[in-house]
């Protein structure tokens, strides 16, 4: 049996089954990048819930596995060479989960490929959606300055119009296949049309072969579960 206990934040969320893989998380878009690809490759976790509303992913104990204080972040107990390894950022995530796996990674020129699409994930879509939800539903609504909105509505929809160029011919971003960068997109397109509510704001009509895409997605049984992981406790 795997120990755990010399990772400080096993004392703030005890794993009860330590052999399987822990995951830290909340379920917004990057934190189900993590449970979905866990759900898709049907590896064993036990997910942990972090409560923003109680600010944990800024105490002692998150940090010691993420010192930024973001979710999500995983220990597999079985990492490299049999020892436990803990692992922050949900781009990371996704590629040593494909690796461990061999699942939704490419090999060969596709793997590289795939992880420039992962990338623009990260480096743009998350942080351009993210604060079209800032400007459009939280406290930016206020702002009677409307440029800083604008100029990322703006952006929004040039990442959009990015992804529906590729997507005119493709059914996924790699094409016939499903990888790892689908699985980090399309939650946060998910989100900005739904949880922040800015469809017509970013006018998402214009990018029919996006919301195509983000249909099937939507009907995978993995990314259905994987969106409700982990549960708020009872």
């Amino acid at each position: 049996m795997p120990d755990l206990s010399t990772f400080p934040i096993t004392k703030r969320w005890p794993a009860r089954h330590p052999e399987r893989l822990q995951l830290y998380s909340l379920n917004t878009p990057n934190g189900v990048k993590a449970s979905i690809m866990l759900e898709e490759t049907s590896l064993a976790y036990e997910p942990h819930y972090v409560s923003f509303d109680a600010n944990e992913q800024a105490t002692d104990e998150y940090r010691s596995l993420n010192p930024y204080g973001k979710i999500p972040a995983i220990i597999d107990p079985n990492g490299p060479g049999g020892a436990p390894l803990p692992l922050f950022e949900s781009a990371a995530i996704l590629i040593y989960l494909g690796e461990k796996t061999g699942m939704f990674l490419p090999q060969g020129a596709a793997r590289y490929e795939t992880i420039q699409w992962l990338l623009f994930q990260a480096a743009g879509v998350g942080p351009i959606f993210g604060q079209v939800g800032f400007f459009h539903k939280f406290a930016g609504r206020e702002f009677e300055d409307k440029r800083p909105r604008d100029r990322y509505v703006a952006e929004a929809r040039r990442l959009l119009a990015v992804l529906d160029q590729r997507l005119s011919t493709r059914t996924w971003l790699m094409g016939p296949e499903y990888t790892i960068a689908d699985i980090a997109t399309f939650p946060w397109v998910r989100n900005l049309i739904g949880f922040y509510d800015a469809a017509e704001l970013v006018a998402f009509s214009d990018f029919p072969n996006v919301q195509r895409t983000l249909d099937v997605f939507l009907q995978r049984p993995a990314v259905l579960k994987g969106l409700e992981i982990p549960k708020r406790p009872a």
